[in-house]
């Protein structure tokens, strides 16, 4: 099934409920591991172990830096990285400092993307830059952050983070995730070697299969089994 193996290396497994034990941290690598996954996206603590874990396949681990508010001072940031890697992380998730966008403070925002980065290069790693554009709802600042990213060398743009909740008039909190809107802006905005991932609300194949048609060659995904067991179904002659 060429073209369920193509979807699966779409997916990013994602692990980091804070809820999740060590005890979930291997059946999820169980998970990514038999469905053969682009990566598992991990907590920093779990790094260690997922490597080890997964030492035999063909699944990379990935790690999220500033989770999930990006509130980090920079240099913090930078540690983390070199902690994530040194560790055995191939990826790198970090989230940027949101206020600082919000408030155009882009100076602050690129000199960070840049520092994590050249730390993820220099480690032979790819960074993921996640906006949180749950929070970051303007164009021009999503465009503004797409130039910064390509400038600087980020490997991808990422949509959200999944945590990213805003609080509704009714007292509830809520998030959208990726967007086509949003996914469409950004592969319009980045350069030719910056590549696009969505996060955030894709549940379902015809949600994957939405989001690659947007131009994403990843997705954060936690229901990975019942997207990839209906993309089997769907696509068993092919």
């Amino acid at each position: 099934m060429e073209r369920v193996s193509q979807l699966a290396k779409m997916i990013d497994h994602s692990i980091l409920h804070p809820r999740l034990t060590d005890d979930d941290l291997v059946r999820e690598c169980e998970v990514a591991e038999k469905y053969n996954v682009a990566s598992v996206c991990v907590k920093p603590y779990a790094v260690k172990q997922a490597v080890e874990f997964l030492k035999e396949s063909d699944v990379a681990v990935g790690c999220v830096i500033g989770f999930p508010a990006g509130n980090s001072a920079t240099e913090v940031k930078v540690f983390e990285t070199e902690v994530a890697c040194r560790d055995g992380a191939v990826e790198i998730d970090m989230v940027i400092n949101i206020g600082k966008a919000m408030q155009g403070d882009w100076h602050y925002v690129e000199r960070e993307i840049e520092a994590v980065t050249r730390t993820c290069h220099k480690h032979k790693a790819i960074v993921k830059v996640i906006f949180e554009t749950d929070f970051i709802t303007n164009d021009e600042d999503i465009r503004k952050l797409c130039e910064i990213c390509t400038k600087v060398g980020a490997d991808y743009v990422k949509t959200s983070t999944g945590f990213g909740f805003v609080k509704g008039s009714d007292g509830r909190y809520s998030y959208k995730g990726a967007t086509i809107k949003n996914l469409n802006l950004m592969r319009e905005s980045i350069g030719p070697n910056v590549k696009l991932k969505a996060a955030g609300g894709v549940r379902s194949l015809d949600g994957l299969l939405a989001v690659e048609a947007a131009g994403c060659s990843r997705c954060g995904a936690t229901a990975t089994v019942s997207i990839l067991d209906e993309a089997k179904k769907r696509f068993k002659k092919s």
